[in-house]
């Protein structure tokens, strides 16, 4: 641990002309104190740390001095792609070799351009959980994680409805999608898709598995999720909708399913009527009541009913 600690200090001072003690201890999350130490035996191991004194003081480095600990890990290049996303780095275990990624990278960048990180930082971050949702790291994403990176097959325990299945896979690569995590797996000959919160225990294999080169990660996600996205879609409402209903229900509604509801509708009296798939009445009521009087349900009656009470509950509310 001390000994990346100081290869991490002597990185960041060999990317920036001077750091105080303090700006050191805040990077490496240790003491000032830490940092005196560290910095004193940097120098008595022949690493020329020189300390300026003083209220403007701080550490650099002396005379051009350059080290050749700058070649990337092949964990830390592989985390180095993944350094749009802060979050998910903390949450599968590889922080620390991103940040010692970018410290690598920075230290071998010219003078010139070493301010190239910071100003993207200052201009680019994605936020991948869904608006007013707090994300939750689930508890063994970190151990799947370093299962997906290493090829090993894992034993699982996995939560199915009220139940609890065990599950021999071999996982090929996790997906964040609106602040839920997935892995993709091979299960004997098929590939599935299972949610990393829903895993009860993971125990991974010692040998590894020979992954598949054919493998495509973000075709097998963007096929599966469209299916999963349509098997939901099990029921059927029909409605008639104004000109800004028909505008808005892509908007509160699967995208895909109202798109091809409006293009197979027909006009009735200046409104759309349409038929539309939805996952079921209950989903429905709660998306469709946000069009207000910009749609009518017409079938399947309960449906109807229901918007017809809402729609005097609401009368009743508001005189």
């Amino acid at each position: 641990m001390r000994a990346a600690r100081l290869i991490k200090l002597v990185l960041l001072l060999q990317s920036r002309p001077s750091m105080t003690a303090a700006e050191l201890a805040a990077e490496l999350e240790v003491s000032e104190r830490t940092i005196t130490r560290d910095a004193l035996a940097l120098s008595e191991a022949g690493v020329p740390v020189y300390a300026d004194r003083g209220r403007a003081g701080g550490y650099r480095l002396v005379g051009g001095y350059r080290t050749r600990l700058t070649g990337l890990a092949r964990g830390e290049a592989e985390a180095l792609f993944l350094s749009g996303l802060p979050q998910a780095l903390r949450d599968m275990g590889l922080a620390d070799a991103a940040s010692a990624a970018r410290l690598k990278v920075s230290a071998a960048l010219l003078p010139s351009l070493r301010d190239a990180p910071e100003a993207a930082g200052r201009r680019f971050h994605l936020d991948a959980p869904a608006w007013y949702q707090e994300p939750e790291t689930p508890e063994l994403l970190a151990p799947l994680a370093e299962a997906v990176w290493d090829d090993r097959p894992v034993r699982a325990g996995y939560r199915r409805g009220d139940r609890e299945v065990e599950r021999e896979l071999q996982p090929y690569g996790l997906v964040l999608k609106a602040g839920v995590w997935y892995v993709c797996a091979r299960a004997g000959t098929a590939y599935r898709t299972y949610r990393v919160d829903r895993f009860t225990r993971v125990v991974p294999g010692e040998e590894r598995f020979e992954r598949d080169p054919d493998f495509d990660l973000a075709a097998f996600w963007t096929e599966r999720a469209a299916e999963f996205a349509r098997s939901l879609l099990r029921a059927e409402v029909e409605l008639r909708l104004t000109a800004a209903g028909a505008r808005r229900l892509p908007y509160v509604t699967d995208r895909a399913a109202a798109e091809a509801a409006l293009a197979a509708g027909a006009d009735e009296d200046g409104r759309r009527r349409v038929v539309l798939a939805v996952e079921s009445e209950e989903v429905a009521f709660s998306q469709l009541l946000g069009l207000g009087p910009e749609v009518e349900v017409l079938a399947p009656a309960t449906l109807r009913e229901r918007f017809a009470e809402a729609a005097r509950a609401m009368a009743e509310v508001y005189g």
